[in-house]
């Protein structure tokens, strides 16, 4: 995740800020975060290397924007329109504003703006009911073309359904509260928004449970680093059929190759006669067969045993791909256990599989 905080601080302006995680970090330091500055970083997005290529570069990462502060905050009036004139020069860049401000939006907004850059997604932040009713109509009627809402940290149950019956929602995220001093969140709560985006076809998101979670009928300490960790762990995530969020392939393979255990698989001279002879056309066939009868039940009794360590190009390539178990397919792509594979899921994993296989074969030409 990359992270541009053009200014620092921020004044506190509803029960959401209460327990602040900036203003609890500062105050380690003995730092007042209720003083807002710019920040050495501000023009971090134009800022080059001495071979006159920008610093911050795509990485395919979204750029989290004002991370320690609010970037519609009055006291960045000032900063604001330079700041927008650094995102419109990198529209290589796709920008995440999240923002409990978002009355100010149209405060120093680009002549330019129209209906939205399309390399800016707007989050708009709510805690509890009164807010969600107060900033949504308004965040639904700003020029904006990629809208989201967060509800984090999350103080009771939220009903949004009007606003995503809307169809201008992209994205829902749930989260619990950070800290030592973390309000209780409960699993039911998020539950409830996942159905509302269910039932509207919005994505939905659950980012971490917070440090006091309640869930069935005992309420849970987490440590901090384990709270994403277990909120992933739920399997929750919904994704409209066609809309999945699968991991970009180039950098997958990347990640893969700095496993040690992934990339100790390769093709050797059996498996390579064995594609030349059947062709590749007969071993995706192959792939899709595999993956239908061993990935896409629900329930499969021999989870993590189900794909042998050798014996066909495909086994090889799903052990070398993280797709040879749904705990790995979990682990490696997001995609949940629990719950039979989409088409669209199983269609994916295949292409991971081949363009492994392809990938081999090309490193063999290669070296001859």
């Amino acid at each position: 995740m990359a992270i541009w905080n053009p200014w620092h601080g921020c004044r506190k302006l509803s029960p959401g800020c209460q327990n602040c995680y900036v203003y609890r970090r500062d105050s380690q330091f003995g730092k007042d975060s209720s003083v807002v500055s710019k920040t050495a970083n501000f023009y971090l997005p134009i800022r080059k290397n001495r071979s006159g290529e920008y610093k911050l570069q795509n990485n395919g990462e979204v750029v989290y924007t004002c991370m320690t502060s609010d970037f519609f905050l009055e006291e960045a009036d000032d900063w604001r329109a330079e700041a927008w004139e650094m995102i419109r020069k990198r529209p290589d860049l796709h920008f995440a504003i999240i923002t409990k401000r978002i009355a100010r939006f149209p405060v120093s907004l680009p002549d330019d703006w129209g209906d939205g850059y399309d390399n800016v997604t707007i989050i708009c932040t709510c805690e509890n009911q009164e807010q969600a009713d107060i900033r949504l109509p308004v965040f639904l009627n700003l020029p904006i073309q990629h809208r989201e809402i967060i509800e984090e940290p999350m103080l009771g149950e939220i009903h949004i359904e009007p606003y995503l019956s809307t169809g201008k929602i992209e994205q829902v995220t749930c989260g619990g509260e950070s800290g030592e001093h973390a309000r209780v969140c409960k699993f039911d709560w998020i539950l409830q928004t996942r159905k509302q985006c269910v039932d509207s076809r919005v994505k939905f998101h659950f980012k971490q449970t917070g440090a006091r979670f309640y869930k069935g009928d005992r309420l849970y300490s987490i440590d901090r680093k384990l709270q994403m960790v277990q909120a992933k762990k739920a399997g929750i995530d919904y994704a409209p059929s066609g809309q999945e969020n699968f991991p970009d392939m180039e950098r997958l393979f990347e990640k893969l190759s700095g496993s040690k255990f992934r990339s100790r698989f390769y093709l050797g001279k059996q498996e390579m006669d064995y594609i030349r002879k059947k062709g590749m056309d007969t071993v995706r066939q192959h792939a899709e067969d595999f993956v239908r009868k061993r990935l896409a039940p629900a329930l499969i009794d021999n989870d993590g045993r189900q794909t042998p360590m050798r014996g066909h190009p495909v086994f090889l390539a799903q052990h070398a791909t993280a797709t040879c178990c749904r705990g790995c397919l979990f682990k490696w792509h997001g995609i949940p256990p629990g719950r039979a594979l989409t088409l669209q899921e199983q269609e994916y994993i295949v292409c991971v599989i081949m363009e492994w296989i392809a990938r081999q074969i090309h490193s063999e030409n290669s070296l001859k």
